[in-house]
């Protein structure tokens, strides 16, 4: 094999070593200005003292003995000593003509210090050769010259020609990696990338990459202004083979961002920090031990295939880094979604819950008069602040254009991109480059640092011009916007757009290699309503065409430019807006991802006016002959009104205490400014308005609350009454605070968080609104809150309480990570545990012994939580002395009940299988297979399927419907809970807050062993070429009385071996779409109660979905009960034939198997349903699962499994045994790793 081969082997079996600060051992050589002469450079007219590359040609022993002296130490890979070895560097030594040999020899010293260790070596494990390629010593990204922001010290092509000299000549003196490093200007290293990679074509030879970036603060950014990620994604173009961090810090201080590349990179990592800062006498402030056991950690955490070190690390430090790791097995390499990852100095990433990215189309000197005016005056601080404004007002990506006759348009767009990269505001969002002449865009490709988007390239020219065009755009790093236009012009049709697309995608997928991911089509978007007729379809064209180009293009995204289709409405806003809306709402429920619109100028498609909107979408839709002069002769629109209710005001005559109490108490909003600002003027001090009537009735609140006299739906709707009167008297007291100096008082200081991977609040959201209404302050940073985070805004705020979240069973193993990551960091805060999968068994067990510093308790529910806190932040050693002996005990009985609880071998579990009678039964076959779309199920239809008792369970209320509403204890509550309800559901199904989707599959299969093998719909027969999918399941373990069965979900499937044709369904629904909008309008009104309402009944609508989808299902779709009639009791009590499991839940725990689910169904396309890393769905009002039909097929409870299941199920999922614990945590009968 060959030496990249060779290196890719012994990446993937164990974690290798790079060298140290090759510096930090030749400034102990003390060389003087002589040294470094030497004989060679006697006469040399400058100062070459410092110039540790010259060392290559002069003291070449000095240098190997560097090398060798790593080599002892236990480097797998040693690096060429040509950190400065470019001729952007070397100019500051006049040796710029010594480039190509000074990089020759210093790879041809690295492999003859390797020959030369090898023979004496007892490890005869391979070592391989870096080309390092340093930073240069001068910016594309920034000016040296504050008073010139746009001005560049070098050129793109300077700093590419300077990196391909170089790698030139590391790849001729035997480098087998060309490293280019410590990068703290990512337009730099994209320069360099593309030097290198020019190099490659022109001589034929390829070596792989390793690219290293670096941060220069805490901030974790470069000194370019880019995030980690946005770094990964603007240079992930070059496909390195390793990428990572060095330089910097010490390891401690890099975690999170070395993790964080670790996540999202399909790349070997390396990282090689320093050795701390520098410490003020030449040295460095972290020894050994304080380095080692970090590094140590993160190889066990599965994080790295590269480690060493860089500034300070001497051989000691490397055979302690080298020891470390010794054993510890590598980091495997994950697999990436493909969407598109684009990058401003922050990250964008397009993906299917985005609904719709909108480009800011201002800046384009074609299409904003104000714009190109601003740029032929030279006016550019103006022009700035027109992009700006687009940011401000939602544009997610800029587009650039300076196609103008006038204009110098090549120098406008170095200029004006050079100039946003000095915005911090403007150049965190990806930039599109726009031109018709590809010369523009290739000016604009050589100033951003980001990974932007070409807009755009086509065929029109011919295949030749457009592969080279994309060539050359993916080896700058950007994605492409490809126009549907050929030799034959631009495409009108739908047959010709769709032709078209079809063959660009063949030929850049193909040909070109290009990322289906970083293709964008725009299928043109063209005027209607011009009184020509063969203008008439093209807006269906356009629609169509991307409906088909979703379809059929995997992975590609659509745009187009919106304000083309009303042209022929130039001067009439408010129609030309209206068009827009319309447009966009069928166009983007079509597939288009971004459009090129001004955000500030869009009418809301459902405010459209309902015959204007008729009108629009006759022209969008060519439903008849006369539309466009329908349109032309509408003028206005008009609006309607509404009801306001009565209500009884005779609490008003109260004293405006007595009203504050009444309304906290009864949870009246409507009158709340209006009272509180009576008991302001009325008091000597706002404060006293928060201390008096407020509080009383707060407590009052409370105190029923306490005494089970109020419910939790009464508490949060005194919540948001409180609220709103205090958002009123903030203003006054702010100001009071500055004139006395008071300091804020407060209980204490929680801060609560839902953990990273799921996105269930709504539980989490009661608690926080308890606690404030108990005088804590609440820090609520919100779901899919990282670890990391957690900690930081903890230490940030110097909080009282941690509490943690969580619905979803991934979550249970993140709470604990949260936990240890408490413990490592020394904090010794009270920890709180929540939600509804958690149990105080489970933090006993699982939590609380990663944590040993601070008390772990689980909290039940809300009414708990104020208690709690009061305790734990008052006189809490008993507390916590209780808590902590309570938790010893479940340990114990844990373990105990555990070692009694008998679990049989696999083999004997499968042997105690259920046996259905598969001789005389046959399976009903579906009335179509395939997949079906359910775009936008009717809401009214789906009230009658709601199942009630849950969300009376959400509110902590107790009981069964309907009988609840009678109950003598919370009936009364209950009753006003429902009532509430229904109005809230008239609201959602009338004014249609939420949009209901599902998608359903049927499809052939039959089982193997335990896992369900899934077929194509179309299948012809199943043979193994025509597998879709795998479902793999599990199979009870426990022992069961005789004749009790222990099932899997694969029994009810026919085996393979008995020759019948069995189905399996798919299932995804959600009726979560929209709710985060109007949560955020209850949010801002301080009306907690109603946004709490809402996510509750977006809840049950989609188990409603789900049911009713069922329904369908056995009566239409599956059609083997035609005949069902089932009453919605009866369906609650699972009265009907067949099952629907759900991954995640008790038959099936295993959230990861609805990856396949979501891919197998489209659901982000279909659904516009994703998941998280943790496998949670989003929208979180959803459902998803599977079909079973078989009349015998029962929902059941896995229970604990042992050893042998899993692993056996690891080695059916692809995964290590640790891996399977991970998702399999709650169902282990034994303690995993």
């Amino acid at each position: 094999m060959n030496r990249t081969e060779l290196l890719k082997q012994q990446l993937q079996q164990r974690i290798l070593v790079t060298d140290g600060a090759t510096g930090s051992l030749l400034q102990t050589y003390q060389l003087d200005e002589a040294g470094y002469r030497m004989e060679r450079f006697a006469d040399f007219p400058y100062d070459i003292k410092g110039n540790h590359e010259v060392l290559n040609l002069t003291q070449p022993e000095i240098i190997k003995a560097v090398h060798t002296a790593y080599l002892e130490a236990g480097a797998d890979l040693i690096t060429t000593n040509t950190f400065n070895g470019t001729a952007v560097s070397q100019a500051e030594y006049h040796m710029e003509h010594l480039v190509y040999e000074m990089n020759y020899e210093a790879a041809r010293l690295a492999r003859e210090a390797i020959a030369e260790f090898l023979p004496h070596s007892a490890l005869r494990t391979p070592r391989f050769v870096l080309g390092s390629l340093g930073p240069a010593n001068k910016m594309l990204s920034l000016s040296p010259d504050v008073s010139d922001p746009a001005y560049r010290a070098v050129t793109f092509d300077q700093v590419a020609a300077a990196y391909a000299e170089a790698a030139r000549g590391l790849m001729d003196g035997g480098a087998d990696i060309l490293l280019i490093e410590t990068i703290f200007d990512t337009l730099n290293a994209k320069a360099a990338v593309f030097g290198i990679q020019s190099l490659f074509e022109e001589t034929g030879k390829e070596l792989p990459l390793m690219i290293s970036g670096t941060i220069t603060d805490a901030s974790g950014r470069t000194l370019s202004g880019q995030t980690m990620e946005a770094f990964w994604y603007s240079i992930s173009h070059a496909r390195p083979l390793i990428v990572g961090m060095n330089c910097s810090f010490g390891p401690a201080t890099l975690r999170p961002y070395i993790t964080a590349i670790a996540n999202m990179a399909d790349t070997y990592i390396s990282f090689y920090p320093n050795a701390g800062l520098p410490d003020g006498f030449g040295g460095f402030s972290e020894e050994v031990d304080d380095m080692a056991p970090v590094l140590r950690e993160l190889a066990q955490e599965g994080y790295l295939n590269i480690v060493g070190g860089c500034c300070g690390t001497t051989p000691t430090y490397i055979q302690a880094f080298a020891k470390a790791v010794e054993g510890l097995p590598p980091r495997q390499i994950p697999t990436i979604e493909p969407h598109l990852r684009l990058s401003g100095m922050e990250p964008f990433v397009i993906t299917p819950d985005l609904n719709f990215v909108n480009v800011g189309e201002r800046t384009n000197v074609t299409g904003s008069r104000k714009f190109a005016r601003l740029i032929r005056e030279n006016k550019y601080d103006e022009a700035l602040s027109v992009a700006r404004e687009q940011v401000e007002n939602g544009a997610q990506i800029i587009d650039v254009n300076m196609d103008e006759g006038m204009l110098d348009s090549e120098a406008a767009m170095t200029r004006f991109l050079n100039l946003i990269a000095a915005e911090p505001d403007i150049a965190r969002v990806p930039i599109m480059i726009d031109s018709s002449k590809w010369s523009i865009i290739e000016a604009g490709l050589k100033c951003v640092q980001g990974k932007s988007i070409v807009n755009s390239i086509s065929m029109k020219e011919g295949e030749a011009e457009f592969i080279k065009h994309a060539r050359l755009a993916r080896r700058y790093g950007a994605a492409v916007v490809v126009m549907a236009f050929d030799e034959q012009g631009q495409a009108d049709t739908f047959e010709r757009k769709t032709q078209i697309c079809a063959r660009a995608y063949r030929i850049l997928t193909e040909e070109v290699g290009f990322p289906p991911q970083d293709i964008i089509f725009d299928p043109n978007i063209f005027a209607v309503a011009t009184g020509i007729e063969e203008h008439n379809g093209y807006a269906m064209a356009y629609i169509e065409a991307a409906r088909w180009i979703k379809q059929n293009l995997p992975h590609t995204l659509i745009s187009g430019g919106v304000s083309n289709l009303s042209f022929s409405f130039r001067g009439n806003d408010a129609v030309r807006e209206a068009m827009h809306a319309a447009f966009l709402y069928h166009a983007i429920q079509a597939g288009m991802d971004m459009g090129i619109v001004n955000a500030g100028q869009l009418a809301i498609y459902e405010e459209i006016p309902g015959p204007l909107l008729t009108a629009i979408e006759d022209v969008l839709f060519n439903r008849r002959p006369e539309a466009t002069e329908r349109l032309v002769g509408l003028a206005e629109s008009v609006r309607g009104g509404g009801k306001e209710r009565q209500e009884d005001l005779a609490w008003r005559e109260l004293p405006v205490n007595e009203r504050l109490s009444y309304a906290l108490v009864k949870g009246i909003d409507a009158y709340i400014v209006e009272d509180t600002e009576a008991a302001r003027l009325a008091a000597t001090r706002p404060l006293h308005v928060i201390e008096g009537p407020l509080m009383e009735g707060m407590n009052r609140v409370g105190d029923l609350f306490g005494a089970g006299k109020m419910f939790l739906p009464q508490v949060v709707k005194s919540a948001r009454v409180m609220k709103k009167a205090v958002a009123h008297l903030v203003p006054y007291l702010e100001a009071e605070k500055e004139e006395m100096g008071l300091a804020d008082q407060s209980n204490g200081k929680i801060l609560m968080a839902t953990v990273k991977g799921d996105v269930h609040d709504i539980g989490k959201n009661i608690v926080g609104v308890v606690l404030q209404c108990n005088g804590y302050d609440v820090i609520d940073l919100g779901v899919m809150v990282p670890a990391e985070k957690i900690l930081r805004t903890a230490r940030e705020e110097n909080v009282d309480i941690i509490g943690l979240s969580g619905l979803i069973t991934p979550s249970l193993e993140e709470m604990r990570h949260v936990a240890a990551e408490m413990e490592r960091q020394g904090f010794d805060l009270p920890l709180l545990i929540g939600g509804a999968t958690t149990s105080k068994i489970h933090t006993a067990v699982k939590i609380e012994p990663n944590y040993t510093r601070g008390p772990v308790i689980h909290v039940v529910d809300a009414s708990r939580a104020v208690g709690v806190a009061t305790q734990l932040l008052g006189d809490s050693d008993d507390l916590i002395h209780d808590i902590k002996a309570e938790y010893a005990v479940l340990r114990e009985k844990h373990g105990n009940r555990r070692d009694k609880q008998r679990l049989r071998p696999l083999a004997d579990a499968r042997a105690h299988k259920f046996q259905a009678d598969w001789s005389s039964y046959q399976p009903p076959a579906p009335a179509f297979t395939g997949v079906q779309v359910f775009d936008d199920v009717d809401l009214a239809v789906l009230r009658d399927y709601i199942d009630w008792t849950p969300f009376f369970t959400a509110w902590e209320l107790a009981g069964k419907f309907p009988r609840i509403l009678a109950d003598p204890v919370v009936g009364e509550t209950a009753t006003q809970l429902y009532q509430d309800a229904l109005e809230m559901l008239d609201c959602i199904v009338q004014e249609k807050w939420l949009t209901a989707k599902a998608v359903v599959g049927l499809f052939p299969a039959h089982s193997v062993g335990d896992d369900i093998v899934v077929f194509n719909a179309e299948a012809q027969q199943r043979s193994e070429a025509e597998v879709l999918t795998v479902v793999h399941t599990l199979r009870q373990q426990m022992e069961k009385p005789p004749g009790r069965p222990n099932y899997a979900l694969a029994d009810f499937i026919a085996p393979q071996e008995s020759g019948l044709d069995d189905y399996l369904g798919f299932f995804a629904v959600t009726t979560g779409l929209g709710v985060d909008e109007k949560v955020r309008e209850f949010e801002a009104a301080h009306d907690d109660y109603h946004a709490i309402m809402l996510k509750a009944l977006a809840d049950r609508l989609a188990e409603a979905l789900a049911e009713y989808m069922h329904g369908r299902v056995r009566r239409e779709l599956w059609g083997y009960a035609p005949d069902e009639a089932l009453a919605n009791d009866d369906l609650i009590a699972e009265a009907y034939r067949g099952i629907r499991p759900a991954p995640g839940y008790p038959a099936c725990p295993d959230h990861t198997e609805k990856g396949e689910l979501f891919r197998v169904l489209d659901a982000p396309e279909h659904a516009a349903m994703t998941l998280t890393e943790s496998f949670a769905m989003r929208p979180s009002a959803a459902v998803s699962g599977y079909y079973f039909a078989h009349p015998e097929a029962r929902y059941f409870g896995l229970g604990r499994i042992d050893r042998d299941q899993v692993a056996d199920y690891a080695a059916r999922k692809g995964w290590d045994v640790p891996t399977a614990e991970k998702w399999l945590a709650p169902n282990l009968g034994y303690d995993g790793e």
